[in-house]
């Protein structure tokens, strides 16, 4: 569970409820046209300008958002360390009984048994990153869409509330209602998009990177362990990948 996500949407939510009771009833602020406007007309946006297959699949990538089960890059480099260690007393062969919860470490390594030289492992493996990476692009733009798409329909909201206000002038009881829908869409489009679409559409972006960063880190180690390095030169060498601090001390 990815706590920093969880605690800012809590956290953003019982803000501005509770600043919504600082000033009265939060009944004033529900309302049901507002919330079809804008919700409705944000995620039909997001559809016409991508397909079905695109946004069912940008929902399972969404929780990348609220979950990093990834090791660390410290547990990566340890398991590199052991694989170069394997390889350089037993042969490379020997790493075919080892096995991984990495997937994309487990397909380098069968390559690396397969007998795949330096090129074709990283023509390989570059692919799978660049593919994974679209993968989630993808995503982060479906959800940037919806951040953009949020705020416009909200605007519409306001301008369909001034409009039936401003037709029923002579009856004071419907200016109220309208008043209410055209001022509620622009604040629930700012609140999607800027509490909920925009957040997750760079926390996905966020996460890709770091991915990418730990495959490189993985072909690097790879690529290593098939030249035959020193484990302990080798795991310096992937240490530059951290930050100083948390490298490991002799």
């Amino acid at each position: 569970m990815d706590l920093a996500t969880v605690i800012g949407l809590v956290l953003g939510t019982v803000l501005v409820l509770f600043a919504i009771l600082l000033g009265g009833s939060i009944a004033l602020f529900l309302d049901l046209v507002s919330v079809l406007i804008v919700l409705g007309g944000g995620i039909s946006a997001t559809v016409i300008r991508f397909g079905m297959k695109d946004i069912t699949n940008a929902m399972k990538v969404a929780k990348n958002a609220f979950s990093d089960k990834t090791p660390s890059v410290g547990e990566l480099i340890d398991k590199l360390e052991e694989l170069a260690t394997i390889a350089r007393k037993e042969g490379i062969l020997a790493l075919e009984r080892v096995t991984f919860d990495d997937p994309f470490l487990q397909k380098g390594v069968n390559y690396l048994v397969d007998g795949a030289d330096s090129e074709q492992l990283q023509s390989l493996l570059y692919t799978d990153i660049d593919n994974t990476a679209a993968r989630h692009e993808l995503g982060s733009k479906i959800f940037s869409s919806l951040g953009d798409a949020a705020p416009a329909f909200g605007m519409i909201g306001t301008l369909v509330g001034l409009v039936q206000m401003l037709a029923n002038m002579d009856d004071p009881a419907s200016i109220g209602p309208a008043m209410a829908v055209a001022l509620l869409t622009t604040l629930y489009g700012s609140l999607i998009a800027n509490l909920i679409a925009l957040p997750i559409a760079d926390k996905l972006s966020y996460r890709s990177a770091k991915e990418v960063m730990r495959k490189n880190l993985m072909i690097e180690g790879l690529l290593g362990i098939q030249k035959g390095e020193n484990p302990k030169i080798l795991r310096e060498f992937l240490e530059t990948y951290m930050p100083p601090s948390d490298r490991k001390k002799e």
